[in-house]
């Protein structure tokens, strides 16, 4: 970065141009983020046009997989070659792969396409997030992560609303054509407006390291999607892929010890604060698709909550997470100090993940928004709170990899929440199904544990109320499981150190900014 140029600009004009490249920043990360939901609100329609049934779930699965094993490649490509060009690539090829599948003429064709769409979705959010780092100093990020959260939130309130909609009006090719017109907007911007460093890296792609990293992860997520569903978690496949997986990611981390430019070096590892950050957003993830996943599912099952706004239901939990999102921001951003955050933040999600796991066939569903609302608090210090002490971490070299890692670490995260919850879930409902309704109740939940409105409204009186009090009990265990995990978060909390936040703050006259490695970050040219 040494020889960087950078373009001195006006004070009153910078933050208008990074306002224009952080909207087009947003825009990629709502597509991102309110796919899935879009699509998965579609499926029922989608199978019902295309045929395939038994192989719908390879649809969310094609697409999961390519994301994940994607996302430390963008990185790495970022670092190497500029941020740049590296992130409207990915968005090229999200697009793409959304055209394609909503062209799509059978069940076979629309997961090779979302597998196209995947890998460039593994760029979108790893893209967004490196960017932000390499435009906006740590201390002063603090001030856009309630923009963060607040596309967060709106992406999981509004995407089965979106998507119900879209499908209903236009039909479910659309969910998939929505992407289009919002992705050429955010190409337009960030080519028009957004200026960073042409980089060009010696050495080349270490290709033996993508392909031992991408077999790793894909065997751990098929490990935890197929697990207990597909295939039961002590079958010979199973034990196969986590045999494949576990020698696939010892031979990576060996091999990185060696490559010429490792896909993802070691060294940033080597920090105290960067290994406790991927481990806090593990967690996150862990916890936070867990409970968006099973909250629903409890209260349209045991409250009576209509299912077409499922979206709404998660409201206190994500109206919480925005809020407290925004003033940790706020007070990062003037006081520099962020250690408080992460602990506060994992002691409000241990007690939020406890109360939520007392609740019964009983409880009233202002209670349970109360408890919602005290994980969402608890998330808000740590979802945005993790990325910024990873950035601040690593050098700027780095960013791009530190970054996909982070990003990485959460998604596994998800993956493991949703596989590990859910077993436990299905397990429990199951038993107390047996205790309450004998063979009745086997025979309901043999196929699965979780019934939809319609499967539910026919069950006769006594098994309906035998099914709530399994989903009650399942619930209990799923989140007492998620409070548990949660307690990880706060040791590891405990444990950071804090390394200030440089780049911001009173500066003195004629001193510019530098980023934790003590660089003149790149500034977005006005236009």
């Amino acid at each position: 970065m040494a020889d960087t140029k950078t373009v001195e600009t006006k004070p009153e004009k910078q933050p208008k141009s990074v306002r224009v490249v952080l909207l087009a920043l947003m825009i990629t990360m709502m597509l991102a983020m309110l796919d899935n939901m879009i699509v998965g609100t579609a499926m029922p329609t989608i199978v019902g046009d295309l045929g395939g049934l038994e192989h719908l779930s390879w649809v969310v699965t094609a697409y999961t997989l390519a994301t994940a094993a994607a996302t430390p490649i963008w990185g790495k490509l970022g670092d190497m070659y500029g941020r740049k060009g590296a992130f409207m690539t990915s968005i090229v090829i999200f697009l793409i792969g959304s055209a394609l599948s909503g062209m799509a003429q059978n069940m076979g064709e629309l997961i090779a396409f979302r597998a196209v769409q995947g890998l460039g979705a593994g760029g979108l959010m790893v893209g967004v997030m490196a960017i932000i780092g390499d435009l906006i100093p740590p201390r002063e990020r603090g001030k856009y992560q309630g923009m963060m959260a607040g596309v967060m939130a709106l992406a999981m309130i509004g995407g089965p609303l979106v998507g119900g909609t879209i499908t209903d009006n236009w039909g479910w090719r659309w969910s998939f054509y929505i992407n289009l017109p919002l992705g050429a907007v955010s190409l337009a911007l960030i080519s028009a407006v957004l200026h960073l460093p042409k980089k060009r890296a010696k050495a080349g792609i270490d290709y033996l390291g993508v392909v031992l990293l991408t077999v790793g992860i894909t065997a751990i997520v098929l490990v935890t999607t197929w697990g207990g569903t597909e295939y039961a978690w002590t079958s010979a496949r199973i034990m196969e892929l986590i045999g494949i997986g576990v020698a696939a990611l010892i031979g990576f981390v060996f091999w990185q010890t060696r490559a010429a430019e490792p896909i993802v070096p070691l060294h940033i590892f080597r920090s105290r604060n960067f290994t406790l950050m991927s481990l806090i957003g593990f967690v996150t993830g862990f916890v936070m698709f867990g409970a968006t996943l099973f909250l629903p599912l409890y209260q349209q099952s045991v409250q009576g909550a209509s299912a077409t706004n499922s979206g709404l239901l998660l409201l206190p939990m994500l109206g919480a997470m925005l809020v407290t999102s925004m003033v940790a921001g706020r007070i990062t951003t003037n006081s520099g100090k962020y250690k408080v955050f992460p602990i506060v933040g994992s002691v409000l999600m241990v007690i939020g993940l406890y109360l939520l796991s007392t609740m019964d066939t009983g409880t009233s569903r202002l209670t349970s928004g109360v408890f919602m609302a005290v994980v969402g608090l608890g998330m808000g210090c740590l979802m945005q709170i993790t990325m910024l002490v990873a950035q601040n971490s690593v050098e700027m070299k780095d960013m791009g990899v530190a970054s996909s890692s982070t990003t990485l670490f959460r998604t596994l995260g998800s993956s493991f929440g949703v596989a590990i919850m859910g077993a436990l879930f299905n397990h429990r409902v199951q038993d107390v199904m047996a205790e309450r309704a004998g063979a009745l109740g086997s025979k309901i939940t043999e196929q699965s544990a979780q019934l939809d409105a319609a499967s539910l409204a026919k069950l006769p009186v006594a098994a309906r109320e035998a099914y709530q009090h399994a989903v009650s009990a399942g619930t209990h265990s799923a989140f007492l499981l998620g409070a548990v995990v949660a307690v990880t978060a706060l040791i590891a909390a405990v444990f950071v150190k804090e390394v200030p936040l440089k780049g911001a703050g009173p500066q003195k006259a004629g001193e510019e900014p530098t980023d934790a490695a003590g660089v003149t970050p790149p500034v977005v040219e006005a236009v």
